[in-house]
């Protein structure tokens, strides 16, 4: 049975589910940042999925770009799988802008998290929702 590693529960916010993947939102307001995670247990590596869940994983990560794209206009989208802290297999998106605090460097340890200021988590995840109506299940 699928279960999301705990830091990634800790650290993220789940906007809703694609087909394959949970779709969530990480909690550090410097970017808008979200992680796809194959709802596979076990999976650390995208070629332990089978051929149709990575042509799966594939679809809904473009389909996260295109909606990172169209709500944040990034100066570039960052999509990175490491899994050197949680093992589990999980896809970051970043929407990147030149004046974003750790730009052109990797976000990773270049700042301290900070925290969303009030309503504009809520707004990103709505904005979210919109962009992907009709590919995305939300939870109630």
């Amino acid at each position: 049975m699928f279960q999301l590693d705990e830091r990634l529960q800790k650290d993220t916010l789940l906007v809703g589910r694609f087909e394959l993947c949970l779709l969530l939102l990480h909690r550090d307001g410097n970017y808008p940042w979200c992680i796809l995670v194959p709802q596979r247990q076990g999976i650390t590596e995208i070629h332990h999925l089978s051929e149709a869940d990575r042509q799966l994983l594939l679809a809904e990560s473009s389909l996260l770009a295109e909606a990172l794209e169209s709500v944040f206009s990034p100066d570039k989208l960052n999509i990175a799988m490491l899994g050197n802290i949680v093992a589990q297999l999980h896809v970051h998106h970043v929407a990147r802008f030149k004046t974003d605090v750790s730009w052109p460097g990797p976000i990773w340890g270049a700042a301290p998290v900070r925290e969303y200021a009030a309503g504009v988590l809520e707004q990103r995840v709505a904005s979210l929702h919109k962009a992907l109506l009709g590919e995305l299940e939300i939870d109630s």
